[in-house]
């Protein structure tokens, strides 16, 4: 996925269609001179629905489409006819979408699921042609019922990426690298911060052809949360995770403080992250020697963790087994 093709934020203004209204025709024939209302119900005005669809990853297709408008329904005709109901205008968004009301910042829902349809603008209601309106006091009505008016309104589409396993690490952390080890994806690497500036998903085949998706978000950096860095701009992408995969690299200074200083960023940006599984890998393991691990592991004491090098390929495959077990347990 190119950097400037990933689209996770975009901001539309929808308006669905009114409703068409009633007629109010009076019956006439040839040898019928009073044949009283025969005037149907005007058409429904289109919706503005939002369709998920596994098949996009990002919301780039909207990102230049500010301005989202549905049809207008018919009116009623003669003889109890119905108008036609306005088009609906559907846009398929990834799994993963969360939209909000631009004023008010409230979340009015998620689209999670293949082929899940959300009414976002509802179109408004067809009136009532004077058919309905005809009584024994009144046999004539000579009204009907105006259509409803459409609704409009900015609205906020952020999309967090569905992802089994995030990689949460400090920029420059081997997080891309193992990603382009253990799958198929091709991700920027380089030896300064920030070359991961878009989420890079990747397919992980295990054994006897099972497979489980691996999100590589960009890096992490200590206030994050108050928008530091990247910032909120990708901490969101974490919350979609099933399991969260932390890296800190084996040169790192102090590997505890680092662990600790990622787990305080996401308990400040959302303390339901820290409920997820997780394990610790030290990366770029292969220029330590038996003793300096033995040093890391006495450091790192309870915390569950394992030593790899994307490099080498040390210890990947027992990472993607305790990985798999994790996932499935």
């Amino acid at each position: 996925m190119a950097e400037t093709n990933f689209v996770d934020y975009v901001k539309i203004f929808c308006r669905s269609g009114n409703g068409g209204p009633g007629s109010a025709h009076l019956r006439r024939e040839k040898y019928v001179a009073k044949g009283g209302p025969d005037g149907g119900d005007g058409g429904r005005g289109g919706h503005v629905i939002l369709k998920g669809n596994a098949q996009k990853w990002t919301l780039l297709h909207l990102k230049f489409q500010k301005h989202v408008f549905a049809g207008h329904g018919d009116s009623g005709g003669r003889q109890g006819s119905f108008g036609a109901d306005g088009e609906d205008v559907i846009l398929d968004v990834p799994l993963g979408t969360v939209v909000r009301d631009a004023e008010t910042n409230d979340i009015l829902f998620e689209i999670t699921e293949d082929g899940e349809e959300q009414i976002l603008m509802h179109g408004g209601r067809g009136g009532q042609g004077n058919i309905h309106f005809k009584s024994s006091t009144n046999q004539t009505p000579r009204y009907a019922q105006p259509g409803e008016e459409f609704q409009e309104g900015w609205c906020i589409l952020e999309l967090k990426v569905l992802a089994d396993v995030g990689l949460v690490g400090f920029p420059s952390s081997g997080k891309s690298t193992l990603l382009s080890v253990v799958s198929a994806a091709k991700p920027k690497i380089a030896d300064y911060p920030f070359t991961t500036l878009v989420p890079n998903l990747g397919i992980v085949g295990h054994r006897e052809s099972q497979s489980f998706v691996m999100a590589d978000i960009p890096g992490i950096i200590e206030g994050a949360h108050q928008g530091k860095g990247l910032g909120l701009r990708f901490l969101r992408h974490i919350e979609r995770n099933s399991m969260l995969l932390f890296m800190v690299p084996a040169d790192s200074e102090n590997h505890l403080k680092e662990y600790n200083i990622l787990l305080h960023e996401l308990e400040e940006y959302n303390p339901e992250l820290l409920d997820k599984q997780r394990q610790l890998a030290i990366t770029k393991s292969d220029m330590l020697d038996d003793e300096l691990m033995a040093e890391i592991s006495t450091e790192l004491k309870q915390i569950p963790h394992i030593f790899i090098s994307s490099v080498t390929g040390f210890n990947i495959q027992q990472l993607k087994d305790s990985i798999w077990k994790i996932l499935n347990s």
